[in-house]
């Protein structure tokens, strides 16, 4: 997942590694969904990149998801780390228009920030 100018795909590689763990894999016991996150460097759908963390599987990928996804966000990198640490609350993002999601709201809701490995140094 090299080649990226941004700071969310070194949080991404931690999760990654996280899921081969023995606490990774009761996150894919517990969640059971596949994500895309589509991450802008400054504004939402503008040069994003495209992730799929696929929590059936254990995996996260560069790239769009092949099928679809439970859930796709799209976000800045900045958002995206502030939610991943717990410094952003979701439902307040989403208000606000930092985060946009389609496909299931009730998918969404199970994308919370303690699926991410701690601590999440960035």
């Amino acid at each position: 997942m090299d080649g990226s100018s941004l700071k969310s795909v070194q949080l991404l590689e931690q999760m990654r590694l996280h899921l081969a763990t023995d606490a990774g894999k009761e996150i894919v016991k517990k969640v059971g969904l596949v994500y895309q996150f589509n991450i802008s460097p400054k504004k939402i759908g503008v040069d994003e990149e495209i992730f799929t963390v696929d929590l059936k599987k254990g995996e996260v990928t560069k790239g769009p998801y092949d099928g679809k996804p439970d859930a796709t966000f799209s976000f800045t990198d900045s958002d995206f780390l502030a939610l991943a640490t717990g410094k952003m609350n979701p439902q307040i993002a989403f208000i606000r228009g930092a985060i946009k999601i389609k496909g299931s709201i009730s998918a969404a809701q199970k994308f919370t920030p303690d699926i991410f490995p701690k601590p999440a140094k960035l």
